[in-house]
């Protein structure tokens, strides 16, 4: 079997473009160079060779000056067409070079795409409109593999070290036991892990990192808690703790405007090791720095870490 033949693509030069579309306009060779900045005999040869290659005349000289032929009227929109198109090319080019355009592409674990990232790029939109903005979400581990497989410019996520990342500290991320207010727990005292153990403890999306520290936690401590109820995602294990179907161990910015309006209560374990974990900014080490990812870097470092510790 042998593929059909590819059609002949002459090649055309940007310049001889240049000079057919300047002569249409003016009707004038003369005042054509003179709009290019070049010569006369320039401009001439250029159309010269622009007919060459599309092997037909494009121009009939006159008293008046230089007029299309019906090969010429064919040709002007495709010219013009392809000069606009080359402009808004050179444009985009300059607008990603000076970090003003482009395109960015985000991975986001759901607790960072939920409850950080909307603030943060309500910030970087507004001083990047031109930006389009693209977000993908996914565990830790399913954001460093689109970070691998540059499906991502960056990935922010808990901690991975990894030889081929280089990664920008952003915030630690907290877990905190909430209750419901009036819970029997909110004593006004310091809270042991121990208090836990007769409580029904509400976990959520075993596949996260999160549910692990938590049963870590209890482990450590010795403490089995009465029952548990287990649900995929954290504003559901929220509105189970707002109704008083248990207890949970809950980021804290995802839960900051429920503390904040009093919907929960966030309690300190007194004899808990710290349930933190660092959240960074990840991107492949060997890729250059974008103007576009280094102006979003320098927004969330200055602006996720408040926004992300919420109550605290």
């Amino acid at each position: 079997y042998a593929p059909p033949a590819m059609p002949e693509c002459p090649t055309v030069l940007l310049a001889q473009i240049e000079a057919f579309v300047a002569v249409a306009r003016h009707g004038h060779l003369g005042r054509a160079a003179e709009a290019l900045f070049v010569s006369q005999p320039t401009v001439t040869l250029r159309i010269k060779g622009l007919e060459r290659t599309l092997k037909d005349q494009l121009f009939i000289r006159s008293a008046r000056g230089m007029r299309l032929t019906e090969a010429g009227k064919a040709f002007l929109p495709h010219a013009e067409r392809a000069l606009h198109t080359l402009r808004q090319g050179r444009t985009a080019i300059e607008s990603v070079r000076s970090g003003r355009g482009g395109r960015l592409v985000v991975g986001a674990t759901p607790a960072v795409s939920t409850y950080v990232l909307p603030n943060l790029l309500a910030r970087f939109t507004a001083e990047h409109p031109e930006i389009e903005i693209v977000v993908r979400t996914g565990h830790s581990e399913q954001v460093l593999e689109m970070i691998l497989a540059d499906q991502v410019q960056l990935g922010l996520m808990r901690l991975i070290q990894h030889p081929d990342l280089a990664v920008t500290r952003l915030y630690e991320d907290e877990l905190v036991l909430v209750v419901p207010p009036g819970h029997a727990l909110c004593t006004g005292r310091p809270m042991p892990v121990a208090a836990l153990a007769d409580q029904r403890l509400i976990l959520f999306d075993h596949t996260s990192s999160y549910y692990e520290v938590t049963h870590a936690l209890f482990a450590t401590a010795g403490v089995r808690p009465r029952s548990v109820m287990e649900l995929d995602n954290i504003e559901a294990a929220k509105k189970m703790v707002e109704c008083r179907l248990g207890i949970a161990l809950l980021p804290r910015a995802a839960v900051a405007r429920e503390v904040a309006a009093g919907l929960l209560i966030a309690l300190p374990l007194v004899d808990a090791p710290p349930l933190r974990r660092a959240i960074v900014a990840a991107r492949r080490a060997a890729e250059p720095l974008s103007p576009i990812v280094r102006s979003f870097l320098t927004m969330a470092t200055a602006h996720v870490a408040g926004a992300a510790d919420g109550g605290r």
